[in-house]
Formats: structure tokens, sequence, C-alpha cells
């Protein structure tokens, strides 16, 4: 009798057999391996910390029931113009005490010229450090999380010259540097934070130019915190105003300061021609960013403060005052 073939086809040899089971467990393991890269375990995401985080202290100081809320100074040197917007609010010596260690947050998220307006000015930062240092200051730090190079961004935006021509320290982010970020924020909740220079830190001072942004509307004082975020910050983008809001509740800086001597009007973030940067000659200074920005989205950027999502955010969650004419302001010329 003859054998009956099998409709399955040729049958499969003991050596053949073996090769296609190890090449698919090859293939099974290669994908696990793949997966576990793929989910970084050094890379935390909302909501998979498995131990708490350490939370930022306050560094502002106790209001005042009569000096300024909000000084707006005008003029032509960036260096006078900045000691009269601090002198309106009490002056250096008001935030910064003889010893105390300080931390001025500069935005220098992209290695771009001062000219071109999207980081902050050398003769901002200088100015300010003057007065820092006439105050009594034992150290003063400089540190951002910058998206391209760090040291390309601090060398291009000419604060790393200086830095050393005033004897700052520049705080790079490295892997030490970063601690697991806990607080009770609308979108952030636990998040890698560039924590190293708030630790260093008895005061804080925040020093962001103004500037157009095209996700966000405006980029001024509180969104100047976003560059001390760790991990894959670019997530947030969908949530923008939200996650900006939530600055006002995780960093309480002693002062902040917006630079509106030149402002890139469009194109920003990142901007990269001159002709989209305009003269203003003003500086804002104040104890509150949420009041600080609103002031500064009308009077710098020149826009409608109704459409500025995040500091009407930030006021509904009692974070800040959006409504910044019904506080003590003060307007001074240099």
């Amino acid at each position: 009798m003859k054998e009956r073939s099998s409709s399955a086809g040729p049958q499969m040899t003991r050596q053949e057999f073996l090769k296609r089971m190890l090449g698919a467990g090859a293939l099974v393991g290669g994908s696990a391996l793949l997966g576990t890269r793929l989910w970084d375990r050094s890379v935390r995401v909302p909501g998979f910390e498995k131990t708490a985080g350490i939370s930022l202290p306050g560094f502002q100081m106790d209001p005042s029931s009569v000096l300024p809320e909000l000084v707006v100074a005008r003029g032509a040197d960036h260096g006078a113009l900045i000691a009269s917007a601090v002198g309106g609010l009490g002056g250096m010596s008001r935030f910064v005490k003889p010893g105390e260690a300080v931390l001025i947050k500069p935005n220098v998220a992209f290695d771009r010229p001062a000219a071109l307006g999207t980081t902050t000015h050398p003769d901002a930062l200088r100015a300010v450090a003057h007065l820092v240092w006439e105050a009594g200051a034992s150290r003063i730090f400089i540190a951002d999380n910058p998206i391209n190079s760090p040291q390309g961004c601090f060398l291009k935006s000419g604060l790393t010259a200086v830095a050393s021509e005033m004897n700052l320290e520049i705080i790079y982010p490295e892997e030490h540097t970063f601690s697991s970020l806990s607080m009770e924020g609308d979108v952030l909740r636990e998040w890698p934070m560039f924590y190293e220079p708030f630790r260093r830190a008895d005061k804080v001072i925040g020093l962001a130019p103004c500037k157009d942004h095209n996700l966000c509307s405006a980029s001024m004082s509180m969104k100047n915190w976003y560059g001390m975020l760790g991990g894959r910050r670019n997530q947030f983008h969908q949530h923008i105003h939200r996650i900006i809001s939530d600055f006002a509740l995780m960093v309480k800086p002693t002062l902040v300061i917006l630079d509106g001597m030149r402002i890139l009007q469009s194109n920003g973030p990142t901007g990269g021609r001159l002709s989209d940067v305009k003269v203003l000659n003003t500086v804002i200074a104040g104890t509150d960013m949420v009041a600080v920005d609103a002031c500064g989205y009308e009077q710098l950027l020149g826009r409608d403060l109704s459409q500025l999502t995040y500091v009407h955010l930030a006021q509904k969650r009692g974070l800040g005052r959006a409504d910044w004419r019904n506080l003590r302001v003060k307007e001074v010329t240099a």
C-alpha cells in the first residue's frame, strides 16, 4: 500500500525544527529586551514613582503692607533700570541678607546670542548679580536645564562670561543634581527636578526675558521655571497652560524680574531674526510672579490679558494675582 501524502506540504526535518525554535526564542527575547529599553526606568512619568519625592521650601519674603508689590521701571540703561525696579520694591537688602547664598535663575534654553532676545541678557544678569553682592550675599549660583547643550547655551548667550567676571557659580544639570519632586499640582505630581541649585540656596531670584511663545502665547517669569524640570518634559506641551500655573505652586521665589529691554515679539520662543525683536526699555519686578506676568503681557507684549490662560488658572487656585492693577503698583523712570 502506498503511503498517503500529507496535504500540509513537505515534512520538516529535526534540524530545521530546531533552527526555527531557536529563531523564535531569539525573537521573543529580543522583543523583551527592546521593551525594557523603551520603558526606561530612569525616566520618571507622573504617577509611577515608588517613593515620595522632595518638595521645595518657600523662598518668599513676608509680605509688606506698605511697599509696592509691583514696580514698572522705564529707561535706556539696563543696569540703572534694574536697580530702579528693585529699589522701588525696597531694595535688594530687603530680599537678601548678609551671608546668604542666592540662586539667580535665568532663561538659557537655547544656544542663541543675546541680541535675538530668546535668553536672559548678560547685562540683566550682571545688574542683578551686582545688587545681590552689594546686599552681602556669600555666594551666587546660576542654573538652568537648557534644551540644547548646557555649556553651549551658557556660552553663546554670554552668561558664561558674566559668571567669570562677577564670580558667579554655574551649576550645570548632571544626573546627580536631579531629585524626584512630589507635589499636588494640576498636572505636575511626581517628576525629576533640577534640585541641586535650590538645595544650596537661601534665596531665589527669577530673571526672565519677556518673549512670544508659540504654544502658550508668552514666556515670562512663570514659564522660566520650566527649565528646572528634567525627564521628557515635552510631553507637558499638550497641557502647557496647566503646567505653567503649577509652577506658581512648585516654586515660591524671593523676587522675580521680567526683562523687557528688548522683547522677542514674534516667532518665539526660539526666534532667529533681529526683525522679531522690539526695543521697549522696560523692566517689571515684583514678589508675585503671576502679577508680574499679567502686567508684562499687557504692558510689554501689548496683548489681551483675557487670552493668557495660565495666569487666570493660577489666580483661580489662589497662587497669585492676575488682576495686577488692583495691587500697589509703582512706576519709576531710571
